[in-house]
């Protein structure tokens, strides 16, 4: 079984279900073959890169009819959510960040290291930003989150250093859109099942479920 997913890696909501995803693969019998590969997503292109706008200042401003202490509150309801996942977040003063190096760096563990690695990187991406409150547009900090998922750090260098993987990016993006997402995490499983979400273990379950048996095919 395939299970492609489409993420962006500062979407807290993307954090929280691709951990859902995989406490309900937890509970397949041994043996099942199953390979997960992230997708590109990107919430919002035109995220800056400086790192100047802190996530509550954002959310306060875009959603909360107010200023930092608004989106400090959204974001702490999100926290809370995540707790409840073994999670501790604190991506409240995480800078308001542009996500596409991060995503060229995806792909290029996946085709350096394949899926594992990809998501090796994944987890460490998202625990940067949204544990530690680091700028996931900045080369330090993807070099860091690379070393520690253990990507060639000259690769590492060359993709940060150009464009590589720019258009595997824009693809992404583009068939999620043909797919029909609007937004993220949304995942397809052997191209016969969407989920769209971070929905409960239980709802993954029975998704992994129907693409096993192939019913409803």
């Amino acid at each position: 079984m395939q299970i492609e997913v489409w993420v962006d890696l500062v979407c807290p909501w993307c954090y929280i279900g691709t951990g859902r995803l995989q406490q309900a693969l937890a509970g397949l019998e041994d043996g099942e073959d199953v390979e997960v590969r992230y997708r590109s997503f990107q919430l919002d292109p035109s995220a800056p890169s400086d790192g100047q706008v802190s996530v509550a200042e954002h959310l306060g401003a875009a959603y909360g009819g107010g200023g930092a202490e608004a989106g400090r509150q959204m974001a702490a309801r999100t926290e809370a959510i995540a707790a409840q996942e073994g999670i501790t977040f604190d991506h409240a003063d995480a800078p308001w960040t542009n996500s596409r190096d991060g995503h060229r760096l995806l792909h290029l563990a996946l085709d350096e290291g394949g899926p594992d690695l990809q998501a090796r990187l994944g987890r460490e991406l998202f625990a940067a930003y949204f544990e530690r409150a680091r700028n996931l547009a900045d080369p330090a900090v993807l070099r860091e989150a690379a070393a520690a998922a253990g990507l060639d750090a000259a690769r590492v260098e060359e993709v940060l250093a150009g464009q590589e993987y720019d258009d595997r990016v824009a693809r992404d993006v583009e068939e999620a859109a043909a797919l029909g997402a609007t937004g993220v995490p949304f995942f397809v499983l052997d191209r016969r099942y969407a989920v769209s979400g971070a929905q409960p273990v239980e709802v993954f379950a029975e998704a992994l479920e129907l693409a096993r048996t192939g019913q409803g095919s």
